[in-house]
């Protein structure tokens, strides 16, 4: 994530996320001045451009919402004062699968505004060679800047253009509403739903399929692009019951339900 903000010439924070953070410690506080007899701000980490949360799960739940104004509203609350956040503004964050002693569910709140989840597992063969060779007993090799802010900015705007077709817009309301409801869409899905995904989720099906075309040189998006992004939008949207969790069912597997069945236009 620092080679990434580095490659974008942002400025970029780390916060580790352990049981004793307190929301202060992420977007900052009010300080006493004792020689002006005032408050000062304080301002957090999550003031900068790209933020990463490492090992979220690790903080109590109060300091994981102490991210949702700034996800969502990109600003913060500190004493009554609200401040801006940085524009382009990005939160990353990463949560350790194997080792759960010692961490805290994720509101379901935060979940949702996290636009993707993505899964990422054991490298292949030759890309831990291609690690092994960059990293064994050398300094971290330096990375040159490919794009300044200004430019994410103009790329953001562009993906806003990308077309969506009216049948497009249906096809994905069509999957979010599968999801809620599926027998109602002719699936058999119900007892390994427990809820299905958000309104943000047809946001997020949206813009990641717009996104998608964009960087394949469209101006349109197609039912392809869709599904391509449909496992990364939806998989922490949809949560299944213990019925599903019972049959060693998840949610990707739901997922691929609704994208295999959905007719496609």
């Amino acid at each position: 994530v620092q080679t990434l903000a580095r490659c974008f010439d942002m400025d970029f924070r780390r916060i580790q996320f352990t049981p004793d953070l307190l929301p202060a410690d992420v977007i900052g506080t009010r300080v006493f001045e004792r020689d002006s007899g005032g408050f000062s701000i304080k301002r957090g980490p999550v003031f900068a451009n790209i933020v990463l949360a490492d090992e979220i799960n690790r903080a109590p739940p109060k300091v994981q919402s102490a991210l949702l104004e700034a996800m969502q509203e990109r600003q913060v609350t500190i004493g009554g004062e609200t401040f801006p956040l940085a524009d382009p503004f990005l939160v990353l964050a990463t949560q350790n699968p194997i080792e759960q002693e010692g961490t805290y569910p994720l509101p379901e709140a935060q979940v949702d505004r996290f636009l993707l989840k993505m899964r990422i597992g054991y490298p292949t063969r030759d890309e831990e060679l291609v690690i092994l060779e960059r990293m064994a007993g050398r300094e971290v090799p330096d990375v040159d800047t490919v794009l300044e802010p200004g430019a994410i900015r103009e790329i953001r705007a562009a993906v806003n253009t990308v077309f969506v077709d009216e049948k497009i817009k249906a096809y994905i309301l069509d999957l979010v509403f599968a999801s809620r409801d599926p027998e109602e869409a002719g699936l058999d899905l119900a007892p390994l739903i427990a809820w299905g995904a958000s309104p943000r989720a047809t946001l997020a099906l949206t813009q990641l399929a717009r996104a998608r075309a964009l960087l394949r040189g469209r101006a349109f998006v197609i039912p392809e692009d869709v599904k391509a992004v449909g496992h990364d939008a939806l998989r922490h949207r949809i949560l299944v019951t213990y019925e599903a969790e019972a049959e060693n069912l998840v949610s990707d597997d739901i997922v691929t339900a609704l994208l295999d069945n959905i007719e496609v236009p």
